[in-house]
């Protein structure tokens, strides 16, 4: 059963920067296609960054420049720093994690605000 636990979410200023942290349960992380998601208030979830098993990694346009996705196998741990931070970003952050077989796992979230 692959679990996944977010943290590193909170209060930060406009400008600021936090670093995400997803750590994941199960011996094939490495095989795990991972990504970031974040719902806002009223608004659908969208897609933030990914990486893939090969370390391949995508942004959403609104976040690139600014936020940078990466993943360490040996700590079973995908981890999203996020940088020059605008209130825009705020929102609930959550992992998700594809499996080889397709299925999908995802976190529980954790509640990111950008505000001075």
């Amino acid at each position: 059963q692959v679990q996944l636990v977010e943290s590193g979410g909170g209060l930060v200023q406009p400008g600021g920067s936090l670093r995400l942290s997803c750590a994941a349960s199960g011996s094939f992380f490495r095989l795990y296609a991972m990504a970031w998601y974040r719902q806002a208030p009223g608004k659908q979830r969208e897609l933030v960054a990914s990486v893939t098993s090969s370390s391949s990694t995508a942004y959403a346009d609104s976040v690139k420049g600014r936020f940078t996705i990466s993943r360490d196998n040996a700590k079973n741990t995908v981890y999203l720093q996020m940088n020059s931070l605008r209130p825009e970003d705020t929102a609930v952050y959550y992992c998700k994690a594809t499996l080889p077989t397709g299925d999908i796992r995802w976190g529980q979230g954790t509640q990111v605000t950008v505000s001075s």
